[in-house]
C-alpha cells in the first residue's frame, strides 16, 4: 500500500507538468457547466448537457489519461526502472488507476454540482459514473500496455475513445446507430443516466455492461501477458 500511495503521489507531480493529460481531465467539466447555463433551447429536458457530456467524459478522460501515462512511462523506460526497484505491476497499476479515478471523480463532482444536481439523483449519478470510469480505466490501461510507445497508444486510443464516447450522442439521431450502440457500455450507462431521478436498471443494462466489462478485462490480461509493463 505504501508503494501504491507513492505511485499515486508521483502521478500528481507528473500531471502538474503534463498539460495534455491535465486538459483531458478538466476540459469536459468546464464545458459542461458553461453550456448548461449559456446554451438554452425551448423544451430541452433538464440537465441534458450534463447527462450527455458525462458519458463522453467517462469514456474519454480515463481511457486517454490511463493509456497516455502508461505508454509514456513505458517509452521513457520509467516503468523498467520501477520494476527493477521491486515495484510490483499490480502496485503500479493500482496507484495510477486510483489516481485517474480520483481526478475523474473530482471532475464529475464539479460537473454535476456546477449544473445543480443534488439529492438522491446525485448519489445515483455518481454510482453510475463510478462504474463507467472503472471500466474505462481498465480499457485505457490495456491500450497503454499493448502499445510500444506514445504514438502507437494515440493511434489506438483515439478510435476506441471516439466509438465509446460519441455513440450515445449519434444514437439519438440515427436508429441504425442506436441498434448497434446498445451493445456498448457507454450507451447503456447513458440510458440509465437519462432518467436518473427515477432510475430503473433492466436486465439488458446489467448483461451488456457486464459483458463489456468482461471483454475489456480479457483484453487487459491479454495485453499484460503479451506486452507487460516494461519495454524490452
Amino acid at each position: 500500500m505504501h508503494t501504491t500511495i507513492a505511485i499515486w503521489k508521483k502521478q500528481v507531480w507528473d500531471t502538474s507538468k503534463n498539460k495534455t493529460i491535465l486538459i483531458q481531465l478538466v476540459l469536459f467539466p468546464v464545458i459542461t457547466v458553461i453550456m448548461n447555463y449559456a446554451v438554452k433551447m425551448e423544451d430541452m429536458p433538464e440537465l441534458s448537457y450534463l447527462k450527455l457530456f458525462s458519458i463522453m467524459y467517462l469514456a474519454m478522460a480515463p481511457i486517454t489519461s490511463m493509456s497516455a501515462i502508461i505508454s509514456e512511462e513505458k517509452e521513457k523506460g520509467t516503468l523498467r526502472a520501477l520494476m527493477m526497484s521491486y515495484v510490483r505491476p499490480w502496485e503500479y497499476l493500482l496507484g495510477v488507476g486510483a489516481y485517474v479515478f480520483c481526478c475523474c471523480t473530482i471532475g464529475t463532482v464539479f460537473m454535476s454540482k456546477g449544473c445543480g444536481m443534488e439529492g438522491q439523483a446525485w448519489n445515483r449519478y455518481m454510482a453510475v459514473m463510478a462504474v463507467g470510469m472503472v471500466i474505462s480505466i481498465l480499457l485505457g490501461a490495456a491500450i497503454g500496455m499493448w502499445s510500444k510507445d506514445q504514438m502507437s497508444a494515440t493511434s489506438l486510443q483515439v478510435p476506441v475513445m471516439c466509438v465509446f464516447s460519441f455513440l450515445p450522442m449519434i444514437a439519438q439521431f440515427n436508429d441504425q446507430v442506436a441498434r448497434v450502440g446498445k451493445f456498448f457500455y457507454t450507451q447503456q450507462l447513458y440510458n440509465i443516466v437519462l432518467d436518473i431521478e427515477n432510475v430503473k436498471i433492466s436486465m439488458e443494462n446489467v448483461v451488456i455492461i457486464g459483458a463489456n466489462a468482461l471483454l475489456i478485462l480479457v483484453f487487459f490480461f491479454l495485453a499484460y501477458r503479451k506486452e507487460g509493463l516494461s519495454k524490452d
